[in-house]
């Protein structure tokens, strides 16, 4: 984008009109909440086993086919896995095998087969069954986990709206937490729809992109408040209009700090998923872009015109909005404009004369005659 595009974006000559499509948003939002709920409902979480309980073995991938591993493992405890996959890139592949809750001797007997079936090597290249990992959770720590995740998220919302009624207006605290709260219903659907795993790092990139979106709606909104600053007192724009100005003057810094914040997580996934194969990691990344990426949408397209629409409901705006419209069309210009027609917002001065005696000058004094 030129230098002078970008001015034009600032200045409002060639703005795009993001509050005129304000239905278009809506629109589209709606129908995103649609899927987002169908798929929560219908398929629901994919919860890892910190919340759900169960047991984790892990080993290097080497030469191991996956479906082979799974097929010893189930022979040997007779349970089959949630889920069986190779997670990595390189000499760092790692097979994982996820399922319900094992005893201690299922534990060693899957170990003891799968090592005698296809001998996994360890760090120093050798076979041997120490290259086999394991990790139990139980069901009660897994609710605890949860109970606990539930209350982080509560809390969090209610400090972050505090935080946003303490340091916006009312209207403008009302349309952030609306658009804070999608934004955790369409992120939460995507993870439904697709059937990514919810971990604990999952929980903390969503608290963590839910923050970055406070954080971008709030630079939005403080542009907002200084161009609509007594907007009540001019004809020149409604308080739709204005807004409008501050989304197109913002828009360019949002997508820049959206696009430096993908960089980071991009390479935290190249590198610390598909060459290191480590899954917590790609957890929190994953939810990071995904949370990146729906936020932007939500601090340009969602958070402004909720705020419009709620101010156009206050019976001053409304009546602000009438008068600016009127005075467009000249009904007002006779009685209330400027006569010289320079700002159409800016109404005639009252101005105080200044004394005056005659033969006095233009200056006068008590006790001077």
């Amino acid at each position: 984008m030129s230098k002078g595009t970008f001015n034009r974006l600032y200045t409002g000559e060639g703005g795009v009109d993001f509050i005129g499509r304000s239905r278009l948003w809506y629109w589209i939002t709606a129908a995103l909440l649609v899927v987002s709920i169908a798929a929560i409902g219908i398929r629901g979480f994919d919860l890892s086993i910190d919340f759900e309980g169960g047991t984790k073995m892990n080993m290097p991938a080497g030469d191991l086919v996956a479906e082979q591993v799974e097929e010893t493992f189930v022979e040997a405890t007779g349970v089959t896995p949630t889920l069986t996959q190779i997670v990595g890139a390189g000499d760092s592949r790692s097979l994982e095998i996820n399922s319900e809750r094992l005893t201690t001797e299922q534990v060693e007997r899957a170990r003891a087969a799968i090592y005698e079936e296809h001998q996994p090597l360890d760090a120093q290249g050798q076979p041997s069954p120490d290259a086999i990992g394991d990790s139990t959770v139980s069901e009660s720590w897994g609710s605890t986990i949860t109970q606990r995740m539930l209350i982080a998220m509560a809390v969090f919302l209610g400090l972050a709206f505090l935080y946003i009624a303490f340091r916006l207006e009312k209207e403008m605290a009302a349309a952030a937490m609306i658009a804070l709260l999608i934004d955790a219903v369409l992120i939460a659907g995507i993870y439904a729809l697709f059937g990514f795993e919810v971990s604990p790092a999952s929980v903390i990139g969503l608290l963590t992109v839910l923050s970055f979106s406070i954080y971008d709606t709030v630079i939005v909104f403080d542009k907002v408040r200084e161009n609509t600053a007594g907007y009540l007192n001019s004809r020149r724009a409604t308080y739709g209009e204005e807004a409008n100005l501050a989304v197109n003057q913002t828009v360019m810094r949002s997508i820049s700090t959206s696009v430096i914040s993908a960089l980071p997580i991009i390479a935290l996934m190249v590198v610390a998923v598909w060459l290191m194969g480590v899954g917590t990691l790609k957890d929190l990344a994953l939810i990071q872009l995904i949370g990146v990426v729906e936020g932007v949408f939500s601090s340009i397209f969602l958070a402004t015109p909720i705020l419009v629409g709620l101010m156009n409901r206050r019976k001053d705006t409304k009546k602000h909005n009438q008068e600016v419209a009127d005075y467009r069309a000249g009904r007002l210009r006779e009685e209330e404009g400027d006569g010289d027609g320079e700002d159409a917002g800016v109404e005639k001065r009252r101005t105080v004369a200044t004394p005056h005696t005659p033969g006095v000058g233009t200056t006068w004094r008590p006790g001077r005659s």
